[in-house]
């Protein structure tokens, strides 16, 4: 199942949400969310600095957080920034695959 990393920065109306329902609630809101699009919450933590709360999450498919990353940005209550997150096997496998790419400038094949 697709992982991400989700990272959040709660707005002024985000906030005082925040505050009425506590971190618990927060936390019960966003594993609803997540099930109920087939996917499972693996950690949730709030920080501080840059982001308030970072999420780790599994969807069935990357159509599932995109839904879940537009409904959550048309709130206006959280900015949100979603990144995939790839096990060593995929990386493994990646690094297996041959890639035909020439760089910006570098000389093409003998003849081209």
């Amino acid at each position: 199942m697709p992982k991400f990393l989700i990272q959040a920065t709660y707005t002024a109306e985000g906030t005082q949400g925040l505050l009425r329902e506590g971190a618990s609630g927060r936390r019960a809101a966003v594993e609803q969310v997540v099930s109920g699009l087939g996917g499972t919450v693996e950690a949730v933590y709030f920080a501080f600095g840059e982001h308030d709360i970072v999420l780790i999450v599994d969807f069935p498919d990357p159509v599932a957080m995109a839904a879940v990353s537009l409904a959550v940005k048309a709130s206006g209550a959280l900015h949100t920034r979603a990144t995939p997150l790839l096990g060593l096997a995929e990386v493994d496998e990646a690094v297996r695959r041959q890639v035909s790419f020439r760089a910006p400038g570098a000389p093409g094949p003998a003849g081209a």
